[in-house]
């Protein structure tokens, strides 16, 4: 594991000092490397998202009822 040292604001170490002190995490470390991997898997799921609407914007536009596009996505869902 590497090693670093990073400096926090009083509110924010007030806050990661509370969290410690439920229990829930034994250690700044721990908690600082839990909220990394969240932030991670959120920009994971953000670029997801991303990807998904810059495909639907290139496909272009539909002349389908709202009905139609309902169907059509249901089944797809059902294939």
């Amino acid at each position: 594991m590497i090693r670093q040292s990073i400096s926090f604001t009083e509110p924010n170490d007030e806050w990661l000092k509370s969290q410690i002190a439920t229990k829930e995490y034994a250690s700044k470390s721990e908690l600082v490397n839990d909220l990394i991997r969240h932030a991670r898997s959120q920009q994971s799921q953000i670029d997801w998202i991303r990807k998904k609407i810059e495909f639907a914007e290139k496909s272009g536009f539909t002349m389908d009822s709202k009905d139609q596009i309902l169907k059509a996505s249901k089944d797809l869902l059902n294939d």
